[in-house]
């Protein structure tokens, strides 16, 4: 494994004679993005799955690694949850979606999408530094990581191990001043990995007559409490049945409006 000539850190690593990652040389990456969460249930999944699909319809070759092992729901989100990935003893090789994002996750390597993980840290851990060493992804602009829930040992190991460029938050209006979002932003700032800013889920629901929006959570200190860390709001994503249907459907068909949403991300992340 190359350590160096392929890493999408190359140039801005602070720490080339201790570095830990490992990099397949037949992988070259532009840039890897890890879409984090304070606390499961808040979209992260929809929101990374939503930004690929945008990045691909600019043009962009995209990838996603789902490292939510114990909750991967990334395949049904791609439309891909009845494809297998494929291996040929030493290398595994991705599924292909209808938009031509590469997608890697452990339901693509199980017989039942319903049948539970249950494995302890560090072989999760090591699950996922494999998704990323011993998968052939090949030429990708963006690699985006669908990091589990919270700090615990997956996403440490991610971290750790995988050369990720920078991440994006995801949250929901009662939890965004709370300290779940605090931790997660400050895990990110003590490994030196940069936060792209907070995507706000079920921020508002649209009235469908007038069109007014209505927040369901005030949180009258978010722009303190954004402004306190240091971050951007990067997009607000409404509770609508759209986006519920997402979560059924997979994202190859939404609207501009969610479209142009993703967007407020997508400027950021490139």
């Amino acid at each position: 494994m190359s350590n160096c000539s392929n890493c999408p850190s190359k140039g801005s690593c602070n720490n080339k004679e201790h570095c830990s990652i490992e990099n397949n040389p037949q992988n070259h990456i532009g840039k890897i993005i890890g879409i984090m969460s304070g606390k499961g249930g808040v979209g992260k999944s929809t929101i990374t799955a939503l930004t690929a699909n945008q990045l691909a319809k600019q043009g962009y070759s995209v990838g996603i690694l789902d490292a939510d092992i114990t909750g991967p729901s990334i395949p049904r989100l791609m439309g891909v949850k009845d494809a297998k990935a494929l291996s040929d003893g030493e290398s595994i090789f991705p599924v292909v979606n209808g938009n031509g994002i590469k997608v890697m996750s452990i339901n693509l390597m199980m017989d039942d999408e319903n049948e539970p993980v249950i494995w302890r840290g560090p072989i999760l851990g090591g699950v996922v530094k494999q998704f990323y060493t011993d998968v052939i992804w090949g030429d990708l602009d963006y690699l985006l990581i669908d990091m589990p829930p919270g700090t615990g040992d997956v996403a440490l190991t991610v971290m750790q191990n995988i050369p990720i460029n920078g991440t994006v938050m995801v949250s929901v209006p009662q939890d965004l001043v709370s300290m779940i979002v605090s931790k997660a932003v400050n895990m990110a700032k003590k490994m030196d990995i940069p936060v792209y800013g907070v995507v706000e889920n079920m921020s508002y629901i649209e009235c469908p007559d007038c069109g007014k929006k209505i927040k369901l959570f005030e949180g009258e200190g978010t722009d303190g409490f954004l402004e306190g860390l240091g971050l951007d709001l990067l997009a607000e994503l409404p509770m609508s049945k759209e986006v519920i249907d997402i979560t059924h459907n997979g994202v190859n068909e939404t609207s501009e409006k969610i479209e142009k949403i993703i967007d407020g991300v997508v400027s950021k992340i490139k």
